[in-house]
């Protein structure tokens, strides 16, 4: 009877995983996820609250003498890290007068510098902000403006960079410091002298002790793709949060994790570094990503989980072909933004990796991961999910640029299948802290009246799709999206059309205002592949091959390069509004011609006639 009994029950279990083929993968995330939940409770009613710098210190009393970073050839281990922050952090007091609760801005490239000089900061109960190194002039002051810190710490070889604007900070009583090195410049003060005498033992616990989950811990700016950046105020709970990714994904303390993002974003700092600590584990730092050294990066390291962000995986599938292209022991990829077809031949020519996908946004209230791997999907939702972070798709109109609501004022849910604007409820579980210095902005986020009166939503700005499976896939950010002829126009669907022509290599597209036409017609700055010039024949036939008439974009512009933020977000903003009058734009523009069926130079002619609607467009 027994027997009988268990081999029923096993054919039924049989039978509901070959109906529900991500049941297993969904318990197990749930079952890590649970688990990373109650541990953020109890760091929580910890007194005074237990921080990832606490964590830190944990591992390097654990395990001193393990590598926690490799930096071109040199390692550093748990022990070195502790000893050099505690030196710089005291350094810091002496030189700088740096308080709790101070803030201090950081000006560095990726190196292990950086990360002591925040663990220093840390130590003291201050908070980073995480200054993008490669801004200047007045986006470098704002940014710096932002955040209200009193002190910027940066290297030598990103001094010119600052001395633009080295006389506003000096006017408003800003002190500068250097992290190694001397400088024969008045404004920079080097902090060596002072790290040279420091003592590098612990530093007292009774500096963070007015420190709580919801206190500032770091500063973290926005791309800046429709804008100047903004400085989103990260928590001590939104540290711990994003550090829990990497376990959540299955990432274990005998990982070796490879870090080629800026350490200025969350991606690299908060998912990486942070998760690194988390897990206890080694990572691999380098100043920048390099497509040609990736894999013998991951090769001499041993590295098993790397990390991707925009079009990192399109830059290795670009590269030439090896034989040896399979030989590492990389076992997952997480990150975000790589195309569907990107994902397919990046598993064919480097093998079976895990590729973990996944949908954030640095001050949001809400992510997505894709916990299955399956290709195309930057998420996957579950009900445990869905009653811990309440959330929800809403129609949104292209056109007016805002969500479609009813009768009573209230918004309108989108079906399922259907593309919609994500918004996640603001609760004390899930918050929207907003940006530093900014409150209009932060206003714009936030979104009333959503499902009922008088609620509250952080907006996303994102337009996403949930499937009859729970997966969550990408459509578009509001804004990228235009409309044309009455039509919503994806831009990300025509960026991969374009790049399906054999001689471009990348495409930024957009919208642009035509006199006399509503809404706005279809233009792609594009870059070109090495070697190679503007096939417009073949560039014509995919277009009008794959794309609906009002989605074809009318206007190329040829661009040595597409201006990019650190996270390898197309910048948008500039190209709208220099149009495409090619009097006023040096690089090559060309146009549609359907009876010629080509694109051919614009000429003034050309665009003369296409402003008296001479064209018919």
């Amino acid at each position: 009877m027994y027997l009988l009994v268990s081999v029923l029950a096993g054919l039924a279990l049989a039978a509901w995983l070959r109906a529900s083929p991500y049941l297993q993968h969904d318990c197990a995330y749930i079952l890590r996820s649970l688990r990373f939940g109650f541990r953020l409770v109890r760091y929580k009613r910890s007194r005074p609250v237990y921080s990832i710098v606490d964590q830190f210190l944990a591992a390097a009393s654990a395990h001193p003498s393990k590598v926690f970073v490799h930096f071109e050839g040199t390692p550093y281990s748990y022990g070195d890290v502790d000893r050099r922050s505690n030196r710089l952090a005291r350094a810091l007091q002496a030189a700088a007068g740096l308080r709790p609760g101070d803030t201090a801005a950081l000006f560095l490239p990726n190196e292990p510098g950086f990360i002591c000089t925040w663990l220093g900061l840390a130590k003291l109960g201050c908070p980073a902000a995480l200054l993008n190194f490669n801004i200047r002039s007045r986006s470098l002051l704002h940014c710096f403006s932002c955040c209200g810190a009193a002190v910027l710490i940066t290297c030598p070889e990103l001094q010119d960079a600052l001395e633009e604007i080295l006389p506003t900070l000096t006017e408003r009583g800003i002190r500068v410091f250097l992290l190694s090195g001397d400088s024969s410049v008045d404004g920079f003060t080097s902090l060596s002298p002072h790290i040279s005498k420091a003592s590098d033992a612990p530093l007292p616990k009774e500096l963070r002790a007015n420190i709580h989950i919801r206190s500032t811990a770091l500063y973290i700016y926005t791309s800046g793709t429709t804008g100047l950046p903004k400085a989103a105020v990260v928590t001590h709970e939104r540290v711990w949060a994003a550090s829990f990714l990497q376990g959540a994904c299955g990432v274990t303390a005998d990982d070796v994790f490879y870090i080629n993002l800026p350490l200025y974003h969350s991606a690299g700092f908060l998912i990486g570094t942070c998760g690194a600590i988390e897990r206890g584990m080694t990572v691999v730092l380098r100043r920048k990503f390099s497509a040609s050294q990736f894999w013998e990066d991951c090769r001499k390291y041993d590295v098993t989980v790397m990390q991707y962000i925009g079009e990192t995986l399109r830059y290795l599938c670009n590269t030439p072909k090896k034989e040896n292209e399979k030989r590492h022991k990389v076992r997952m990829a997480i990150g975000n933004g790589v195309r569907t077809d990107i994902w397919s031949e990046f598993l064919s020519r480097f093998g079976d990796i895990k590729v973990r996908e996944l949908y954030a946004a640095t001050e949001g209230n809400i992510g997505f991961v894709n916990y299955t791997s399956k290709v195309g999907a930057v998420g996957r939702v579950n009900v445990l999910h869905k009653f811990f972070f309440p959330y929800t798709l809403i129609k949104f109109d292209i056109e007016k640029e805002e969500p479609v609501r009813n009768s009573e004022g209230l918004c309108i849910e989108a079906a399922r299948g259907e593309t919609g604007l994500l918004v996640g409820k603001v609760t004390q579980r899930s918050p929207f802290v907003g940006y530093a210095g900014n409150k209009q902005q932060t206003e714009k986020k936030r979104l009333r009246d959503v499902l009922k009166k008088g609620d509250l939503y952080f907006n996303t700005g994102d337009l996403l799709r949930f499937d009859h499976e729970n997966f969550v896939y990408f459509q578009d950010r509001v804004g990228d999206t235009f409309r044309w002829k009455g039509e919503n126009v994806a831009t990300s669907e025509v960026a991969d059309t374009l790049t399906t022509a054999r001689c471009i290599l990348e495409a930024n597209v957009y919208g642009v205002k035509v006199e006399g036409h509503e809404g706005r017609i279809g233009m792609a700055a594009i870059t070109l592949r090495d070697g190679e010039e503007l096939d417009c024949a073949d560039a014509y036939k995919q277009v009008v091959g794959y794309l609906p008439a009002y989605a074809r974009p009318r206007f190329l512009r040829v661009q040595p390069n597409l201006e990019m933020t650190g996270t390898f977000k197309m910048k948008k903003v500039r190209l709208v509004e220099e149009g495409f009058d090619p009097e006023l734009i040096k690089d090559p523009i060309y146009f549609l011609d359907p009876e010629k069926r080509t694109y051919v130079p614009l000429t003034q002619q050309i665009y003369r006639a296409v402003c008296r609607s001479e064209i018919k467009l």
